[in-house]
């Protein structure tokens, strides 16, 4: 799969995202699939966060991309060369986060843009994009990512903590839903979607009988970087790998990757995100 196409790259800034099919082909997805479903340390690491609606979101975060197989998909050329496309120069990894939506239990997810609390992490500009890659079969019925398309001209909106979840303002989210279209993102396991820091996104609750594993990398521009420190790292120079490394390291999980990732601990996540239950105008 080569690099985003110059139309896709139109569409991402016009609509702040851009869906790419089978951006991973059918041997690599499978790969992930089964290093993920039996990583012991991904289970390990992962953590809860109350979505204010009875539900538990659940998803692990590393800070470094490592080695493991899911280091491979963070550093890929086609992954990363695409990421400088779209934010037209040099990326760094920024993070990476599996969120494990499981079976009837995961949570949702309400609508926020990441650079509305990127932002407190002392980047100036919103430099910054994600790329959410399906592990599993992602429908409507198991809480799919929901995009307000073309959100990100709105610039960045104050947020507030919800459950234990920072979510952007109401009244504005309100509007914007009113007047910009509604895109429910279904994806097959190997798509890759694109998204820009500003755009407004969601996800419902899983209360199906399937899961909804997603992998998402998130990249920084390196001329973005953080003017202070954070629990997400400053500029690190980000070694690029072959697409085919993927497949050469096959089932490598974290437990068998001895880099240090810097698992990012619960508490200072949702520390983090408690910062919102102050008045917006502090």
């Amino acid at each position: 799969m080569p690099v985003l196409s110059t139309a896709q790259v139109d569409f991402f800034n016009q609509d702040g995202y851009v869906l790419v099919q089978q951006m991973f082909d059918a041997e690599e997805i499978n790969l992930l699939h089964r290093t993920a479903k039996s990583d012991q340390e991904l289970d390990k690491r992962s953590y809860h966060s109350s979505d204010g609606e009875g539900g538990l979101g659940r998803l692990s975060l590393w800070n470094h991309p490592g080695n493991s197989i899911y280091g491979m998909v963070a550093r890929c050329n086609r992954i990363v060369n695409s990421m400088e496309k779209l934010l037209n120069g040099e990326v760094y990894h920024y993070h990476s986060k599996m969120i494990l939506k499981d079976a009837k239990t995961g949570g949702a997810w309400t609508w926020h843009q990441d650079y509305g609390y990127w932002y407190e992490n002392g980047l100036l500009f919103p430099q910054l994009a994600s790329v959410m890659i399906a592990v599993d079969p992602v429908t409507k019925e198991n809480g799919c990512l929901q995009v307000l398309s073309g959100s990100h001209h709105m610039g960045r909106l104050s947020h507030v903590t919800t459950g234990q979840q920072a979510g952007a303002e109401k009244e504005k989210v309100e509007q914007a839903l009113k007047r910009l279209k509604l895109i429910h993102c279904e994806m097959e396991p190997g798509d890759a979607l694109f998204f820009h820091c500003n755009l407004l996104h969601s996800s419902d609750q899983n209360k199906s009988e399937n899961p909804r594993w997603t992998l998402i990398c998130c990249y920084n521009s390196a001329r973005n970087n953080p003017y202070k420190d954070s629990h997400h790292p400053s500029y690190t120079p980000l070694e690029k790998v072959d697409d085919q490394a993927i497949k050469t390291v096959g089932m490598t999980r974290f437990e068998d990757d001895d880099s240090d990732v810097a698992w990012l601990k619960p508490e200072k996540d949702l520390a983090w995100n408690n910062r919102y239950n102050k008045p917006l105008d502090e």
